[in-house]
């Protein structure tokens, strides 16, 4: 309860370039399993994308093994699909797909067969029947939307922040991308239209959750640039823990009609579009999260670091042997330089060792607060000789 308390009184300080090793391992090993199970399975498509026929079926007596009965012996039973639905009078009846068949006369037959199990007139089953063409079109479609948005987007977050974090956000989203068509393929998850349009809406709280990090990122950064004390990784750090709650209770809440729906409108009225709606934005969503938190950060800090004024930063650092971005120690604790002991000498005297802030911000241990302490303690002398009392004239 203690740490839960602090990262809502936005006191937290978690280790995120030290926690990133994990999150991009967890990640490494969820695109390479996402690459082999799409090269060997592919994606478990819909009769709106393969096309095939539908045919619904008013009745109160057939049963959806009945129904994969009649399919089985027409020698469509494999890939079929039979679904109880109710209509608005609260009439019963079966939704039955064959992504098989595909010939009118076929279809004909079959709803013929049907009917006669089901002990209504033929006229009473409704049949539609659906090209491959129609899908095709759907996928070059949102193809196209993808293609343009992901251009919109890498020139509109370049204009407002700068590119590289454009880079960082596109390669997050193709990262949150991967990781959805790599569920659905690995458990074999039915693709449908209800799929895709949930599959493009997830894009977009990806690239919110991104954006404000890096809106937080790129604050911190012209603030605390001015010290000339800290590199991007302190600045990511710092970052990322003051929209750290923010971010989970976005999550959270957007996540909580997801989940209505999923478990709801999927498994308690069993309507299968619910299903394949609610399951595509329940990974969008958890991917999109954990990829503006983990995948995003590590990826700008990738670029920044290679830029001159941080590059400076970081080699100061490393020379005075300071380096170390597990530390943050806050802008206004930077007082004046002290000297730093190297080891304690024999007989109670301090060695004092090399003199000067950290210049990487991150491991600064001589500052006015600490030293006054650790000189109590016997660690640390200050930089210069204590000013001599005046002494009163004699009388």
């Amino acid at each position: 309860m203690g740490a839960l308390r602090r990262l809502y009184q936005g006191d937290s300080d978690y280790n995120f370039p030290k926690l990133f090793r994990y999150f991009l391992a967890i990640s490494g090993v969820l695109i390479v399993a996402s690459i082999v199970s799409l090269v060997a399975n592919g994606l478990n498509l819909s009769i709106d994308f393969r096309g095939g026929s539908v045919w619904e079926v008013p009745t109160d007596t057939m049963t959806v093994e009945e129904a994969k009965d009649v399919l089985a012996e027409a020698g469509k039973g494999g890939g079929a699909k039979v679904q109880e639905v109710t209509d608005s009078d609260g009439n019963r009846g079966l939704r039955i797909q064959a992504a098989e068949s595909k010939d009118v006369d076929e279809s004909r037959k079959i709803a013929n067969d049907l009917a006669e199990k089901a002990g209504v007139d033929s006229d009473l089953v409704t049949i539609n029947s659906i090209g491959p063409s129609w899908g095709a079109k759907i996928t070059a479609d949102a193809l196209r939307a993808l293609i343009v948005f992901i251009v919109l987007i890498f020139f509109y977050i370049s204009w407002q922040l700068e590119w590289r974090m454009s880079v960082a956000a596109i390669v997050a989203l193709f990262h949150d991308m991967l990781i959805t068509v790599g569920v659905y393929s690995i458990f074999a998850l039915e693709v449908t239209p209800a799929t895709v349009i949930s599959f493009l809406t997830i894009l977009g709280f990806s690239l919110y959750d991104t954006i404000v990090v890096f809106d937080r990122m790129l604050e911190n950064a012209h603030r605390l640039d001015r010290t000339g004390q800290y590199t991007y990784s302190a600045v990511m750090r710092r970052s990322l823990n003051q929209v750290l709650t923010r971010s989970l209770n976005t999550s959270i809440v957007a996540l909580l009609p997801v989940v209505s729906i999923l478990v709801i409108g999927g498994f308690v009225f069993k309507q299968d579009i619910m299903n394949d709606f609610a399951i595509a934005l329940l990974v969008g969503l958890i991917s999109g999260v954990f990829s503006s938190l983990a995948i995003a950060p590590p990826v700008l800090v990738f670029f920044k670091e290679r830029e001159v004024k941080y590059r400076r930063i970081r080699q100061r650092a490393v020379e005075r042997g300071s380096l170390d971005d597990a530390s943050w120690i806050p802008p206004e604790r930077f007082g004046r330089p002290v000297a730093r002991v190297a080891a304690t000498s024999v007989g109670g005297a301090v060695s004092v060792g090399d003199r000067g802030d950290d210049p990487g911000g991150v491991g600064v241990d001589a500052n006015r607060e600490s030293a006054t302490t650790a000189a109590k303690a016997g660690q640390y002398q200050p930089s210069h000789p204590p000013r001599p009392r005046k002494q009163g004239k004699k009388r």
